[in-house]
């Protein structure tokens, strides 16, 4: 499998586990937010197999879990075995997906390979071309979190909190949602890179602390298993 990055160690990206996280180059998203630009569009590093077979087999009884990210994992063949082989090795597993392939969900779900799920949730319904970009259906995302409820398996639903989206748009995602077991409020940080012409969009401030926290506090309502990560 290509991977175009690696963290060798992180505490944030696995709840309550040690991980190492694989960054799979492309997406078909275009978030004008994406912080790892770099790996979506000219590609100018592989991270050799080699590397990485080393590292998981030096780590294996020292690290949980391996965390597949990207870009976007599902648009790569083989996920899949990718991921089989990782779990025989006996580390967890979670992959990251903005959700757009419930079909690969599916089968993930259905091989078990995945011991956690994080689907991102971009925007409202009626902006989710307008946030997202690359034709984004919302319709898609929210099917791939009805399978991970479905089958009854461990994920999360986050949102970036971005200042294009306002409390009536939180609370419409709210509703949009089925009950989230875990639904993650991420805080906006402008990306070091992104397109020109998303200039004017990168340069609105980011919403407080605060003031996130009296987003969640309202969002509770509709989807009372709110997480903050500050």
């Amino acid at each position: 499998m290509i991977f175009a990055g690696i963290t060798k160690s992180s505490l944030l990206d696995y709840p309550g586990k040690i991980s190492i996280v694989l960054y799979t180059p492309g997406c078909n998203f275009n978030c004008f937010y994406c912080h790892n630009r770099a790996i979506i569009e000219d590609i100018d590093y592989i991270v050799p197999n080699k590397e990485i077979e080393d590292l998981l087999e030096k780590r294996v009884g020292l690290i949980d879990a391996v965390v597949v990210t990207g870009g976007e994992p599902t648009l790569h063949y083989d996920l899949i075995p990718f991921l089989k082989k990782v779990k025989r090795m006996g580390y967890l597993t979670k992959l990251d997906s903005n959700g757009s392939s419930p079909e690969i969900i599916r089968k993930c779900i259905e091989e078990d390979v995945v011991d956690y799920y994080a689907i991102d949730y971009k925007a409202p319904k009626k902006r989710y071309a307008e946030i997202a970009r690359s034709e984004a259906n919302p319709e898609d995302v929210i099917t791939s979190i009805q399978l991970l409820i479905d089958h009854q398996k461990d994920f999360e639903v986050r949102t970036t909190v971005i200042p294009q989206l306002h409390l009536e748009d939180l609370i419409e995602m709210s509703q949009e949602l089925p009950l989230i077991p875990r639904y993650v409020l991420n805080p906006y940080r402008t990306p070091q890179e992104y397109l020109e012409s998303d200039e004017d969009l990168i340069a609105v401030p980011p919403y407080p602390e605060d003031t996130i926290i009296q987003f969640a506090q309202t969002i509770k309502l509709y989807q009372p298993n709110v997480f903050l990560p500050f």
